[in-house]
């Protein structure tokens, strides 16, 4: 799967991910900081690419339509730190990955993840 890390996670979430065969970039080694969210997801949707985020605006499906995309990943914790992220990544979101996350939201809470 193809994956683009949101400028808000660290780069080390990137390392799981590949590890587990996964390709990722992220936004910052891209230098797209500070881009606005409906251009990133452009972005994503042109090289096929998931969007993982903590941003919670990507929640908003009136905004940002799952089925318009490759695919959203957010994480909703309330500690963000690179250790949190990095439980998360590796107890949440890896273990229940779809195999297919073409058009799909996934949110990620401590209690598991909700598809949409």
């Amino acid at each position: 799967m193809k994956f683009k890390l949101d400028e808000n996670l660290p780069v080390e979430v990137s390392e799981p991910l590949t590890k587990a065969g996964h390709d990722v970039h992220t936004t910052l080694q891209e230098n797209l900081g500070g881009i606005y969210n409906p251009e990133l997801l452009e972005i994503c949707k042109k090289e096929s690419r998931v969007l993982l985020t903590l941003d919670l605006d990507f929640c908003n499906i009136l905004d940002y339509p799952p089925d318009e995309y490759a695919g959203i990943i957010v994480i909703r914790s309330l500690n963000q730190s690179k250790n949190s992220v990095l439980w998360f990544l590796e107890h949440i979101i890896l273990p229940h990955l779809p195999d297919q996350m073409q058009g799909r939201l996934v949110i990620a809470q401590k209690n598991g993840v909700r598809i949409r």
